[in-house]
């Protein structure tokens, strides 16, 4: 069975079939196009690709302006672009990433790298994808709430909670993924204390999860909650998070960066704060956030 459908874009003949091996041998679905208006044809035929892994610099349509006809239609956006380049300047990258790409490789890439990245943007379209579908079944009772606190430990715990009290919220599917990623920061890099550099390893290895299990059953965590509180008022609703770490430094993520464009991970509170919230500031050295939608 097929780990997922992958469109590859790139003019160049011998690096598309090169990166079509490599996905193919990993155990997914290749469909290949040479510039961006072959692919542009292909997806307005009716493809669906679960991952487009596109090449920056092509004829016809180079990979911009693809993925600006991409972002223009509400049935393809939510495709996670990969970015592939030879040769990314810092303002290259900030360019793509305005533009929707979160996802860079930069070429000559490793196997390891391309497949785990590939691997991320799944993973993390799959989330978004299901947790949108959750919200939508629990939309009616929800929209009554007007203020309530919970604790939660686990990663299981916060995204359900996350589908829970987004369905408070007056648009619930915006703010689901944000109020997702803002909660499982909370559990991972607050309470449980995995550093940036330790979940780089652990995703490029496959043993995120695994990590995360071995430290919520450490004894010391047990007893470790983070807190959630809703509130609905008249001008805004809120969620204010807090977790029992040490902090961190958080205004570094609070924008997507270039300089961690190529990374498998890290944009998840700056993906909250530019798509899920209307204000979202970190209080207490980090370890507090404050989440606003305004009416």
């Amino acid at each position: 069975m097929s780990k997922g459908l992958i469109l590859a874009v790139d003019d160049e003949a011998f690096n598309l079939d090169i990166l079509t091996e490599l996905l193919d041998d990993d155990g997914y679905e290749v469909v290949g196009a040479v510039d961006g208006q072959d692919a542009w044809e292909k997806l307005s035929a009716g493809l669906r690709p679960d991952v487009v892994v596109l090449d920056r610099m092509m004829p016809r349509m180079d990979g911009m302006a693809f993925l600006q006809l991409i972002k223009a239609d509400a049935n393809l956006r939510e495709i996670p672009v990969i970015m592939q380049t030879a040769a990314a300047t810092h303002d290259q990258v900030r360019q793509g990433i305005d533009a929707g790409v979160f996802y860079y490789l930069t070429k000559p890439y490793e196997e390891a790298v391309l497949l785990s990245i590939v691997r991320s943007a799944l993973d993390d379209a799959r989330l978004k994808a299901q947790l949108r579908s959750d919200v939508r079944q629990q939309k009616q009772v929800l929209g009554l709430l007007r203020g309530a606190q919970f604790r939660f430990r686990t990663l299981e715990d916060a995204r359900t909670l996350a589908v829970f009290i987004s369905n408070g919220f007056p648009d619930p599917e915006r703010v689901v993924y944000g109020l997702s990623e803002i909660m499982i920061n909370a559990v991972e890099h607050g309470n449980l204390g995995i550093t940036y550099d330790e979940k780089t390893a652990l995703v490029h290895n496959g043993t995120w999860h695994d990590e995360v299990q071995r430290r919520l059953n450490m004894v010391e965590q047990i007893d470790r909650f983070a807190t959630l509180v809703f509130e609905a008022g008249e001008d805004a609703y809120s969620v204010t998070i807090h977790d029992q770490g040490k902090g961190f430094d958080c205004e570094k993520f609070l924008e997507l960066s270039p300089e961690r464009a190529t990374d498998t991970h890290g944009r998840g509170i700056a993906t909250a704060k530019m798509l899920s919230f209307d204000a979202l500031e970190y209080r207490d050295s980090g370890t507090t956030v404050a989440c606003r939608v305004l009416l």
